[in-house]
């Protein structure tokens, strides 16, 4: 296998959770033009459609398939039409996601409970019911999603930095637990990108102004930037990669005074 090999996804078996919009379109498109079988999955069924008639236009394989990270039987549904279909699970992304900023003592419980419900005990049932499926299989890539918010706070969002802080750890854990029975389990920390989940917090002056200037690169990144590394890590051209959060940031972290 040459060097350009070690990064094809040739039929692979891919499913995206939240593959329909944002972060997880574009890398469900990536999979797909990398030769992958790509099932992007997410509550809504309208836009599972769509996107499966745009992979197949891409000449991906794939299937239509609704799925909600805070519904169990909803995910092992998805897993077993999958296998059934395809007869395994190669890679999974988790992109699924919620946020909610407000200060930390106006923020109700419910709020809480429902953050993170969807970004750490989704990333958790996604994890547990696809690993499942890994490790009967002795191989398999996990990509879980982290954070900026997983190494640093950013104002009036403390429950998604827990959540996220929650699945960095739960990505280092399943790593070691996992690693002898071929599966492996690592997380992209995306820096800031323009989506569904954050525009309207983007789109407060003072707080774009603030990223833009602790980001070297001086802007937010396209979505489209995040796909190499998610290829990277389903592909085995990273092999010998578990249980590490790799941030696609612009340098953001790297920054101090």
């Amino acid at each position: 296998m040459n060097a350009l090999e070690q990064f094809s996804l040739k039929n692979r078996v891919a499913v995206v959770l939240g593959g329909t919009s944002g972060i997880g379109l574009a890398i469900a498109r990536g999979f797909a033009e990398a030769g992958a079988i790509t099932i992007a999955s997410s509550r809504d069924r309208a836009k599972v459609e769509s996107t499966a008639v745009e992979l197949e236009a891409l000449g991906a394989r794939t299937l239509r398939a609704t799925s909600d990270v805070q519904n169990r039987a909803s995910l092992q549904h998805l897993c077993d039409e999958v296998v059934l279909a395809y007869g395994q699970v190669d890679v999974l992304m988790v992109t699924s996601g919620a946020t909610k900023k407000m200060p930390f003592v106006d923020l109700p419980e419910e709020e809480w409970n429902k953050v993170i419900d969807i970004n750490l005990s989704g990333t958790f049932r996604a994890n547990q019911i696809f690993g499942r499926q890994m490790l009967k299989q002795q191989r398999g890539s996990i990509i879980n999603t982290c954070s900026l918010t997983t190494f640093v706070s950013f104002a009036e969002v403390a429950v998604y930095a827990a959540s996220k802080a929650g699945v960095h750890m739960l990505t280092k854990s399943l790593a070691c637990e996992w690693a002898t029975h071929g599966v492996r389990v690592n997380a992209i920390a995306p820096g800031v990108f323009r989506t569904p989940l954050n525009a309207k917090a983007l789109d407060i002056p003072t707080r774009i102004s603030s990223i833009i200037g602790r980001t070297p690169m001086g802007r937010v990144g396209d979505v489209n930037e995040l796909v190499g590394c998610a290829i990277f890590l389903a592909s085995d051209a990273s092999s010998f990669v578990t249980g590490q959060t790799i941030p696609v940031d612009g340098g953001f972290l790297a920054k101090g005074i």
